[in-house]
């Protein structure tokens, strides 16, 4: 059996992938509305890039906005 290897970003990586601030990132973790990992032996955020693509896809109209002429 092999173990799946899950890949991490840190916050600002993943405030830059949902186009984000760190700031509500972190209130979102605060009210678990997207949760992140906390590092081993630094407690630093890392956020799941399945859980950030799952979470990006949900929240789709947010992120497809155009501009209107």
């Amino acid at each position: 059996m092999s173990r799946k290897k899950v890949k991490y970003m840190t916050i600002k990586e993943a405030a830059d992938f949902l186009k984000t601030s760190i700031s509500t990132l972190r209130s979102w973790d605060k009210s678990k509305i997207l949760k992140a990992r906390r590092g081993k032996g630094n407690a630093y955020r890392l956020y799941s890039i399945t859980e950030l693509q799952k979470f990006r896809e949900s929240h789709k109209r947010k992120y497809n906005k155009t501009k209107k002429d």
